[in-house]
């Protein structure tokens, strides 16, 4: 089978926020990554490894004090060099999605849910009149498990889990060939987290050959299990580990120590947390930053370990299937 272009291709992303007294804070170094056509990436790990900077930094949404460096690109667009202007015109919305983290923050307060749909649809899609915006911003609404009963309300009058609903329902309006979902399933029950995650799976799949694709940011691996083509492991700012989903999972499991620390934590497997805390990312070490958690280090770990194929670890565990290596 021929392997499909990448929708998003990522080399050498770092983010660095220059703080007070010039202190720096490296909350994003050195990630390589690709989101092909048809394809959900969940990129996991802890609260505070740099996840949503990451896809903040993919659509110029960073603060002043923040520097970048590498590539992004979307199609032939490199999106850490693209001015405000294209982000605004070209990017947000119509080639690139964002369910956001924090929905409220996103969503007009003095606006109605509808009227914030209807914008939105007329903005994006070529539908018109009155009669055929309040039909699809309706159908958008219903799309994303947003009750229609409550598209009249404002956003002060929504439940949080409403809230991740409305923003659902916007940031798939477009249709966009890329979409970046930061933690869609904040507040939700987990009926309404697997209805969410399908319709985010299904966009990917009703691309057909306009090739769309999903960047799922997420700490929930149930939800990463259900959709995920590919699994990305973050720790302390850096891509620890790739690898292909149904492995990561399965049998024989990740190859990285953090990354099985995170499956063994889970209720339904060993129960067990990873002792310690992660670094603070003002202070990182010069070797390897799970190196003081992990029952695998030695002396060897005072050194940085790279990416090396699917895995950045002096250590690993036994290697995933040769599907998985190629991934």
């Amino acid at each position: 089978m021929t392997e499909r272009a990448p929708v998003l291709s990522v080399r050498g992303l770092s983010v660095r926020f220059l703080m007070p007294g010039g202190w720096r804070v490296a909350a994003v170094t050195d990630a390589h990554f690709e989101v092909r056509a048809g394809e959900c990436l969940a990129l996991i790990g802890e609260s505070g490894c740099g996840k949503s900077v990451l896809a903040s930094a993919l659509l110029g949404l960073l603060p002043g004090n923040a520097q970048t460096a590498g590539s992004a690109l979307l199609g032939d667009l490199d999106l850490l060099t693209a001015d405000e202007r294209t982000l605004a015109r070209t990017v947000r919305g119509r080639l690139a999605g964002l369910v956001p983290q924090s929905p409220a923050a996103h969503l007009t307060p003095v606006r109605t849910i509808r009227s914030q749909l209807q914008e939105t649809v007329a903005a994006l899609t070529p539908t018109r009149g009155r009669a055929a915006l309040r039909s699809a911003a309706e159908a958008a609404a219903e799309r994303a498990a947003f009750p229609v009963d409550h598209l009249d309300r404002h956003p002060h009058e929504l439940s949080g889990g409403l809230a991740q609903r409305a923003a659902t329902a916007l940031a798939l309006v477009g249709d966009a060939p890329l979409l970046l979902a930061d933690e869609p399933t904040t507040g939700l029950d987990r009926d309404l987290v697997d209805r969410t995650v399908d319709e985010l799976r299904r966009h990917v799949d009703s691309g057909g050959g306009e090739g769309r694709a999903l960047l799922m940011i997420t700490h929930d691996l149930a939800a990463a299990e259900r959709i995920a083509d590919r699994v990305a492991v973050m720790y302390a700012g850096r891509i620890v580990e790739l690898a292909d989903a149904t492995a990561f999972f399965g049998t024989p499991g990740p190859r990285h120590p953090y990354s099985r620390g995170l499956l063994q934590a889970l209720p339904d497997r060993a129960f067990t947390p990873i002792p310690g805390l992660p670094p603070e990312l003002g202070a990182l070490p010069d070797g390897c930053a799970f190196a003081p958690r992990c029952d695998r280090a030695d002396d060897a770990c005072a050194v940085l370990p790279p990416l090396s194929g699917t895995v950045a670890c002096h250590h690993p565990h036994a290697a995933l299937t040769e599907a998985a290596d190629r991934a």
